[in-house]
């Protein structure tokens, strides 16, 4: 009787546990309750798993994991959001190896270093609906990114979690996030503090950029569309030369032909052996521009601009030169068209995808990051004859909106050197201004980490590699010290050297001179400075064009005048056997007053720039100027010194 007892015990305790494992393989678990609180979009970063990689270091800080994690992003609450965007604090010097839904906004590619944090955006699933429009489809409410990367110097049983995680949407805000071991979430909220303008169509107002690109689908064909680019040059000070675009496909796409501009690369074999080919096996791939998922454009010069096959495109065919607004508003776009083929699944008309991961470059330009595509308005085109006031709409755009990010130390492309009567010593460019990590620079030989020596004035004339000797006589002349081994160059393709001239009573004057060491030749060239403390003074500049920009940070604009406009590239000299190469160069005198500057000290360094741009590139300047005792040293006002031994020297006389 008793193990019948048993055995039934034993079947109740098994049917009861078949049904609780039934139960928890039909339901999910249920969502945490911060989320289940949420009437926003809730953001939550969840750590998963690590494993240590190779190589095995018994230094734990070197150390590096790869690492698992899931974040994802509901919209819990009443409205739509659009081209949602998320920011992770990563701070274990994280490398970012993939993130599924979503694109790193700066455009870099992966692996990226993220150990400062990133911004991720969605592609394909940008947009995230409301339960109330989807009936609760958790697939249109909600996505999903799994993140593998490596990070360094947490070892178990230490969990590497993020320092915060938040939306980067406009018109949220977002509270501290909550922090478990394993886990983070943060519920973000509507700011009804900020005033959001009614929209008329569904989708995002267009945002400023310093430069801006639109992406416009012009026609759609079932497998294939057209599509325009056009790029905008907004910044005062923004431009580029010789630009080179580049972005990535990420559904297989490939450029079968373009207009206005082209790719470096014509080739079609990626095409032939990828996905492509085995979907068109009628098509002739000999006639495709580009099948690369990483194409790099160029724009065409400006003979091609009336080319009946690959011309007749407005603002197309500059030479890849873009000005900005204050030079010259027409050559401030440009705009190039492409045929773009599709592979399944999207060959339907209406699947349409603009690439990701847009980057620019420019010969000695400004550097600028680019966020991701948004969908925006249909762009709205005039009629092409001028003659009906009409207007058509592209079917779907995109715009995509970059910004200028100041060079880091040594990484800018042109430098300043200082100079003046009152000191025969010139203060050359930064050692390594330009950057000491290239072939070119044997660092072995050479101290990338101290401050140049100073020269004589014409040694400025002459390139870095043949200035050794100049620099070791000018040093046993002023009795300085020669380091062994010397500094290295600056390695600047463009450096400018400002002198004072004079400084009298009433005013003061300036040289500027540019220097030249690429081969190339710049065209329309201009050079921005901003005198923080002579600015109100400036009178007249005799060899350029001169243009006062009191808004944007007491700015003097200079540019070439009328048939003077080029600067020339470096040449061989009379002699190439024995003579150094020559560079091009422009120089000009600068005159201001001293009325509208009372109290400036010109010989304790306020008539050098406080920042000096050529072409939009932020030049690097010197960190001492010039002095009136013929050695460098670090800003100081002798005047006072000076005076006190002078009076002193005169009462000593008089006593005697």
């Amino acid at each position: 009787m008793v193990w019948r007892l048993v055995v039934l015990m034993c079947l109740l305790i098994c049917d009861d546990l078949s049904r609780a494992q039934d139960y928890s393989d039909d339901a999910p678990p249920p969502p945490p309750r911060e989320q289940e609180n949420c009437d926003g979009i809730f953001v939550s970063y969840t750590f998963i798993s690590r494993e240590k990689e190779y190589p095995r270091l018994k230094n734990a800080s070197a150390q590096s994991w790869a690492f698992k994690a899931m974040a994802t992003v509901l919209n819990a609450g009443s409205f739509e959001l659009k081209s949602w965007k998320i920011f992770i604090g990563f701070q274990h010097d994280e490398i970012l190896v993939s993130a599924g839904g979503a694109v790193v906004m700066d455009g870099d590619d992966m692996p990226a270093s993220v150990g400062n944090g990133t911004f991720l955006s969605g592609f394909p699933q940008s947009d995230l609906k409301t339960s109330v429009v989807t009936a609760g489809d958790i697939n249109q409410i909600e996505v999903r990114i799994p993140i593998t990367g490596t990070q360094f110097g947490v070892k178990p049983p230490d969990v590497p979690m993020p320092k915060t995680i938040s939306l980067a949407n406009d018109g949220y805000k977002c509270p501290k996030p909550t922090l478990k071991k394993t886990s983070m979430s943060v519920c973000c909220t509507r700011n009804l503090k900020v005033k959001v303008k009614p929209k008329s169509t569904k989708f995002l107002p267009r945002q400023y950029g310093d430069l801006s690109f639109v992406y416009d689908i012009m026609q759609a064909y079932e497998g294939n569309y057209m599509a325009q680019v056009t790029i905008e040059n907004n910044h005062p000070l923004g431009r580029l030369d010789h630009w080179n675009l580049t972005w990535e496909w990420m559904r297989g796409e490939f450029i079968n032909s373009m207009r206005g501009a082209y790719t470096h690369k014509i080739d079609a074999t990626d095409c032939i052996y990828g996905a492509a080919g085995q979907y068109y096996q009628g098509l002739d791939f000999s006639h495709v521009m580009n099948c690369q998922k990483n194409p790099i454009i160029g724009d065409l010069p400006s003979e091609k601009a009336k080319d009946e096959k690959v011309g007749y495109i407005p603002y197309c065919c500059r030479n890849g030169s873009l000005l900005p607004t204050i030079m010259d508003r027409t050559k401030s776009k440009a705009a190039f068209q492409l045929q773009v083929y599709k592979i399944p699944p999207d060959t339907n008309r209406t699947a349409l995808y603009p690439p990701e991961k847009w980057k620019i470059v420019g010969v000695l330009n400004p550097n600028y990051k680019c966020g991701p595509p948004v969908r925006v308005d249909p762009t709205e085109y005039p009629d092409e004859t001028g003659q009906l006031q009409v207007t058509s709409s592209a079917i779907a755009s995109w715009q995509v909106s970059c910004n200028i990010t100041r060079p880091k130390t040594k990484t800018s492309r042109c430098c300043v050197s200082y100079s003046a009567f009152y000191n025969d010593s010139v203060v050359p460019c930064n050692t390594c201004a330009c950057g000491c990590d290239d072939e070119k620079t044997d660092t072995d030989n050479c101290n990338p980490n101290i401050p140049q020596m100073l020269l004589p004035s014409e040694a400025l004339l002459v390139p870095f590699a043949n200035r050794t000797a100049k620099a070791r006589a000018w040093a046993r002349l002023k009795h300085t010290d020669i380091p062994n081994p010397m500094p290295c160059g600056d390695n600047c393709g463009v450096s400018i050297n400002w002198h004072i001239n004079s400084d009298y009573r009433t005013g003061w004057t300036a040289r500027i001179t540019l220097f030249n060491w690429e081969e190339i030749n710049f065209e329309d060239w201009f050079v921005a400075v901003e005198m923080e403390k002579a600015f109100l003074g400036y009178e007249n500049i005799y060899s350029f064009n001169g243009t006062v920009l009191k808004d944007i940070n007491n700015t003097l604009f200079f540019q070439g005048l009328p048939g003077l406009n080029w600067l020339m590239g470096e040449v061989n000299g009379s002699d190439p056997k024995t003579d150094p190469r020559v560079p091009g160069k422009q120089q000009s005198v600068i005159s201001f007053r001293k009325k509208l500057t009372p109290g400036i000290k010109i010989k304790q360094g306020d008539g050098f720039p406080t920042k000096l741009y050529f072409n939009g590139e932020e030049c690097s300047l010197p960190t001492e100027f010039p002095t009136g005792d013929g050695i460098r040293n670090p800003p100081v006002n002798l005047v006072p010194l000076i005076l006190t031994l002078v009076t002193s020297m005169l009462i000593t006389h008089h006593f005697h």
